[in-house]
This record gives C-alpha cells, structure tokens and sequence, in this order.
C-alpha cells in the first residue's frame, strides 16, 4: 500500500514581519510543504531549529541579535538534520562565501519567481544544493584569478573516481543539472544521479556546492570567460 509523501517542513527566519507573512502565503499553498515556525531573528533561528527540528530553514543574511550566516553555522555545527536556504535581497559575494562556509545548501535572491523557490526548497531538503548560477557566476568569476590552472592529468585526490565520474564532475562544475548533464552523456537521468551520488561519497562531500567548489580548487576546470 503506497502512502503520500510527508511535507517538507519548513522554517521561516525573517526580521521583517511583513515579508514572512508573505512568504506564509507563498509557500502555504502549496501541498507539499509546512511551515512549522517563524523566527524574527538569528538567535530565534536557532532555538527553534532545534526545537522543531524543520527540514529547511529559509533563512534571511541580515538579521538582529544573529545574522543568517552566524546562524547557519549554529545550526550546521549542531548536526541538526536541517538544511538551510539561504533568501536575500544582497547577492554580494561576500555573503555567499560566507554563507557557503557556514555549511548553507542554498542560495537564492528574494527575488526568485515562487515557482522557482518551492523547487528550491524541495531540492535542498531531498539533500542537495541550490545556488543560484548569476550568484555562483559571480564567485567563481571573483576568485577565478587564484585558482589554478585546469589540470592536465587527473589531479591530485580525484584519482579515485572513475573517469566518467570525473566527467559528471565537470558538468556538476558548470551548475548544469541532473538533466542537462544526461542529455550532454546521452545517458539516462537515473544513471547521472547515481554518478552524482557516487562522487559525493567517494570524495566525502555535503552537496554539488562543495563538488563545485573542489573542482574549482584542484585545477580540473576553471571559470568560463
């Protein structure tokens, strides 16, 4: 007997009230999410990620008491299993690096078309990441003059992943998705998500960000001009 997949339960962290009561109306239509709380400030945030143990905490950068960064690493430091997607009218490097580090698996402007931040929010909670690609342009591009240069052989720590793996990596590199990257293999989307998942473990990642970002400091590719 088949049983209806649960709801992703979110939680939403936003020091503008109005803006929370908007993203309420958003995301409560829709039948495949929750939300399950909101807090109006970092240190909120937090607390009640523990308490209710959301799968996804929509979490805003600036904020009073606790900043969306300084929380995220709270809640990541934690081992909570809760997922944070970063949402922010500033976009600026600065943040998403920081977001980044802090252990975030998303990272999307405020506006984004609802559509896309549902999506965001289902992707981030099934376990993988969201950047969006003008925000991880934009950071490749900046720190593209210190990276090395593509390798030439496999380089070092990527020896263990077969070479197709290493290709499926590349594409990862590119932002491309499951899709676009079997469409490119001219294989099936099952069979990419499967390599995804073995890269991952091989290589001990969280998500694509950090796939992204090891295939950018170990010279495999670099930042298209």
């Amino acid at each position: 007997m088949s049983t209806a997949a649960k709801p992703v339960r979110v939680l939403l962290a936003d020091d503008q009230p109005l803006l929370r009561t908007g993203f309420r109306m958003v995301l409560g239509g829709e039948s495949g999410l929750d939300i399950v709380g909101e807090a109006s400030d970092g240190a909120e945030a937090v607390e009640l990620a523990r308490r209710l143990l959301p799968d996804v905490v929509l979490m805003d950068i600036r904020m009073p008491r606790l900043d969306g960064v300084s929380a995220t690493r709270a809640i990541v430091s934690s081992r909570l299993p809760v997922r944070v997607l970063i949402l922010t009218t500033f976009d600026l490097d600065e943040y998403v690096v920081g977001a980044l580090q802090a252990g975030a698996s998303g990272f999307l402007a405020k506006d984004v078309p609802a559509e896309d931040l549902v999506a965001a929010i289902q992707t981030v909670a099934a376990g993988e990441a969201v950047v969006a690609p003008r925000i991880l342009r934009r950071l490749l591009d900046r720190f593209a003059a210190a990276l090395p240069e593509p390798a030439t052989e496999t380089p070092r720590g990527l020896e263990i992943l077969t070479e197709r793996e290493r290709e499926v990596l590349v594409h990862i590199a590119r932002g491309e998705s499951n899709s676009e990257i079997a469409q490119a293999l001219s294989v099936s989307e099952t069979t990419i998500k499967t390599h995804v998942g073995n890269v991952l473990t091989k290589l001990g990642l969280r998500d694509r960000v950090q796939a992204v970002v090891l295939a950018y400091e170990s010279g495999l590719v670099r930042p298209r001009q």
